[in-house]
């Protein structure tokens, strides 16, 4: 079968290639075979994606609820919240009470803006968008905001991808004359919520069966419960709008969000793509464009490493309200500008981001490398970028990092972490040291006296220390499948049969063993590495990122772990290896 070891070309390695300077990156791990019995249930599919769906869904019948991306439950009032929220709404629109729908600066909070304020424009409500500035305001409910929305006059605030840890904030609004509504997808906190509804599926009594929508995912649930309320009682006023129009901005947002393409996410961010590709807003079609991308063919990886920084650039560097612009606008000139200008920003984005990260990482060589977790405050830290900083510490040193911008009296912080610490629930424990804080288990966020910034370091390196002792910290690949080099190119049609890829649903990883190195080289200032690998029969382009230390010390024969990828070469399409890792071949 296509997944045993090919094992011929390795049994005459020179064990002396065992002893080179470059360190062991990851741990390999291959995944167990699929079992018979398993395999037995798709007898049309060819082994090795089988051996693939094997580590997706355990459940032959979850499995192929996987591969024809089914829905699943699509009641969107089986959300705890959600009758009240349809209803506290429906009766603001009737009475022409004006509504703010609250979202936050990064692309799940503005592609949800976007959807529930278009969703309630058409409904024929009085609704505008306010999304808070990252710097001035930073993440989530703030109390001047809600003092000048209620100045303005809202009576109805709906909150969009937060305000499920801000109590205080929510009872002010109340006492300023507001209801208030919160969709949410981030963890709930232990403080209740004087909200007129909360729709998070995380909350305590929840019976809704799929728990990983984004922010987005959310404002979708309650534009359709909207839309099928509407439909059945119109209200004065409305026009027609079909869920189908809103799902663009479900996969742009769910995917940006790096939220899991599993259950409904996946069949949510598949019609989505769908859409994006046959139809695309005029916004969305000028940021395809500006971002060198062809149109119709956008899929998960161009969301995430080119449309989705892109829309997160203006909330880091400037203001998310251009990305909300870009999103909503009609016009095409408008559209061509403003993504010229999210192309502009994302640039300048960059360019924070490599020097700030350089900033860091000298600090943690320096002062921190020994530590269970990287803890770094500094005033010339940028807000905007501290989030993307911390996920490349914990990308280079696999360490929980906490990167804080320090300011006079508050200093505002952003945590990653990795798989074996929690770290929102490490800022829980630490909540007395907080203004506020919230996220998921590998990221985020929080705002801290500046006085409580060196307690709060020591408490977070004390909670690491316990969580992670014994623990070998080296990270881990998970191998989904060995298969021989002279093979893989087969397997690429049938892989199309698992798309879309992402978070959850990770791009195969296969390992082959043997390849002989027919060429190598140093690209992108020595960081990168190209190679030419065969097993005697075809030759593979490979890219291996991050690599580049390998140039010159590469022996004959090595073991890689890879993605296939497909490149257009000269207008014409060819796969090549995305090579994660590789090591001397090992004798067999």
């Amino acid at each position: 079968m296509l997944f045993v070891p090919f094992v011929l070309f390795v049994l005459f390695v020179d064990l002396s290639t065992r002893s080179l300077a470059v360190p062991t990156r990851y741990r390999w791990q291959v995944a167990p075979p699929a079992p018979d019995s398993y395999r037995a249930h798709f007898p049309d599919l060819h082994p090795v994606v089988v051996q693939i769906l094997y580590q997706r869904e355990r459940n032959p019948d979850d499995a192929r609820a996987f591969l024809e991306r089914r829905a699943g439950p699509d009641n969107p009032y089986g959300l705890y919240g959600m009758n009240r929220a349809v209803a506290r709404i429906r009766q603001a629109v009737r009475q022409k009470e004006p509504i703010v729908v609250y979202g936050d600066f990064d692309a799940d909070g503005v592609t949800a803006t976007a959807l529930l304020v278009t969703t309630l424009q058409a409904l024929g409500a009085d609704v505008r968008p306010y999304i808070p500035h990252r710097v001035e305001e930073g993440y989530g409910l703030n109390r001047r905001a809600i003092e000048d929305l209620a100045e303005a006059g809202t009576r109805l605030l709906v909150t969009v991808d937060c305000g499920i840890r801000f109590p205080r904030e929510i009872a002010l609004a109340r006492r300023r004359g507001m209801d208030v509504i919160v969709t949410d997808h981030h963890i709930v906190g232990a403080d209740p919520l004087e909200a007129v509804a909360v729709v998070n599926p995380h909350q305590e009594g929840c019976p809704y069966p799929y728990k990983g929508l984004a922010g987005v995912g959310l404002a979708y649930k309650l534009a359709q419960a909207l839309l099928r309320a509407n439909r059945h009682v119109p209200l004065p006023g409305s026009v027609p709008l079909n869920e189908e129009d809103l799902l663009d901005l479900v996969a742009l947002g769910t995917v940006a969000d790096l939220a899991p393409l599993t259950g409904e996410n996946r069949h949510l961010v598949s019609r989505g793509l769908e859409r994006l590709n046959r139809a695309p807003r005029v916004g969305v079609e000028a940021l395809i464009r500006q971002s060198g991308l062809r149109p119709g063919q956008v899929d998960t990886w161009h969301i995430g490493f080119a449309l989705g920084p892109r829309l997160n650039a203006a909330g880091r560097v400037a203001h998310a309200e251009r990305a909300y612009r870009l999103l909503t606008t009609n016009s095409p000139q408008e559209a061509e500008q403003l993504a010229r200008e999210l192309d502009e920003l994302n640039q300048e984005r960059q360019r924070l981001t490599k020097e700030t990260q350089e900033r860091a990482r000298a600090v943690v060589l320096a002062q921190e490398a020994d530590r269970p977790l990287l803890f770094l405050a500094d005033p010339e830290f940028p807000a905007g970028v501290v989030g993307l900083v911390a996920s490349r510490l914990v990308d280079e040193f696999y360490r929980p990092a906490v990167i804080v911008e320090q300011g006079e009296e508050v200093s505002k912080g952003s945590a990653r972490s990795i798989p074996e610490f929690h770290i929102t629930r490490a800022l829980d424990e630490c909540a007395d040291l907080l203004i506020r804080h919230g996220g998921h288990a590998v990221a985020a966020g929080f705002a801290v006296p500046t006085r409580h910034l060196e307690e709060l370091k020591q408490r977070l390196l004390d909670i690491a220390a316990r969580e992670l002792a014994g623990r070998e910290l080296v990270p881990t690949l998970q191998i989904d499948a060995e298969v021989p080099l002279r093979e893989v190119g087969a397997l690429w049609k049938d892989l199309q049969a698992l798309r879309p890829f992402g978070e959850g649903n990770p791009e195969p990883l296969f390992l082959s063993r043997g390849a002989r190195v027919e060429r190598h080289w140093p690209v992108g200032d020595g960081v990168h590495l190209k190679l030419v690998l065969t097993d005697g029969r075809i030759r593979w382009d490979g890219i291996a990122f991050r690599q580049g230390e390998w140039a010159g010390q590469l022996p004959e024969r090595v073991d890689v772990v890879y993605h296939l990828r497909e490149s257009a070469w000269n207008g014409e399409a060819r796969l090549e290896l995305d090579i994660r890792d590789l090591r001397p071949a090992e004798t067999r």
